[in-house]
């Protein structure tokens, strides 16, 4: 797993030294050699799990979910199918149901296997994979996302994606030429925004062209199942807490759209809009904000277990 090229984008200030270095493990699901970099701290009282986006991968996200070491968690990344250093035996059929049900499998195993609150970050894509692991298993203390870009709003699939042209008519789309096309592998940055990763053109390159990442051949069929999915209504949604902490200075998902789907959610919610920053949240102020909203959500988890419900401010 590759993060140095990613560090180098950090702020000084948020790279302690000396910096937290991640350790290589694996975990088997479904023929599948999953990776999964990680601190290990047995004496931590909560854990941390880094969830990617399209285009992102462990190694890329290390930076950022790194910043919870210091304040007290083990930390964990995973690289989900197609992405970073997992082996995927056949790529041509990995749908982003596959996605789901993989970290809803690990969740569970290290729920049983570790007591200790598990506080899931998700970025980009990731922020709407952590929201459904949550809903799905009841055992996540907190999600934090940096977005939550729900496919079934067609404002929100009009910027996941390139071929914004297909309007709402894209799932049905790309559902009648899954048959046929749903194998057929082309680069991600084809398909999604990648130009707008961030404000510095160098990072945007780098996330776009990162043979781990932004450079991977995903199949016509996962960008498909993508926005074909369903997550659970977020009136629906537990009373697990989730802190939004999305850039404000997005060009690819502009806040918005994920600050309305915040607002239908019934269980505690918090914003933090993270000021200067692009969809790869790095630039200051906003990565100082960030830093300082998960060590609320961890200190809440360290020091009650799970958080209370309502500890989090109810947005209006």
């Amino acid at each position: 797993m590759e993060y140095r090229e990613y560090l180098r984008f950090i702020p000084a200030q948020h790279v302690p030294e000396p910096f937290t270095e991640p350790v290589s493990t694996w975990w088997e699901w479904r023929g599948r050699r999953v990776h999964i970099a990680r601190t290990v701290d047995p004496q931590a009282p909560v854990r941390v799990l880094a969830i990617h986006g399209g285009g992102g991968h462990a190694g890329l996200l290390w930076p950022l979910a790194a910043q919870a070491g210091p304040a007290g968690a083990e930390v964990l990344a995973i690289d989900l199918p197609l992405y970073g250093d997992t082996v995927e035996p056949r790529p041509r059929a990995v749908r982003y149901g596959d996605w789901v049900e993989l970290l809803c499998e690990f969740v569970r195993e290290q729920a049983v296997s570790d007591p200790r609150p598990l506080v899931v970050f998700g970025a980009s894509m990731g922020g709407m994979l952590a929201y459904e692991v949550a809903a799905r298993t009841g055992m996540v203390a907190h999600v934090v996302a940096t977005c939550l870009l729900d496919p079934a709003d067609p404002d929100a699939r009009r910027a996941a994606a390139r071929w914004s042209f297909t309007g709402p008519f894209a799932p049905a789309l790309l559902g009648a030429v899954e048959p046929v096309l749903g194998g057929v592998r082309v680069p991600i940055r084809w398909l999604v925004d990648m130009r707008n990763m961030s404000p510095d053109p160098a990072l945007s390159r780098l996330c776009a062209h990162d043979p781990r990442g932004g450079g991977v051949r995903v199949p016509l069929g996962f960008l498909s199942s993508f926005l074909r999915y369903r997550h659970t209504a977020p009136e629906l949604f537990p009373k697990t807490p989730v802190t939004l902490v999305h850039p404000a200075e997005d060009r690819w998902t502009p806040p918005e759209l994920s600050v309305r789907f915040l607002e239908r959610l019934g269980a505690p919610a918090e914003l933090v809009l993270l000021e200067g920053c692009g969809h790869f949240p790095v630039e200051e102020p906003g990565i100082d904000q960030l830093a300082d909203a998960l060590r609320g959500v961890l200190t809440a988890a360290r020091s009650t277990g799970a958080p209370a419900p309502g500890s989090a401010r109810t947005i209006e």
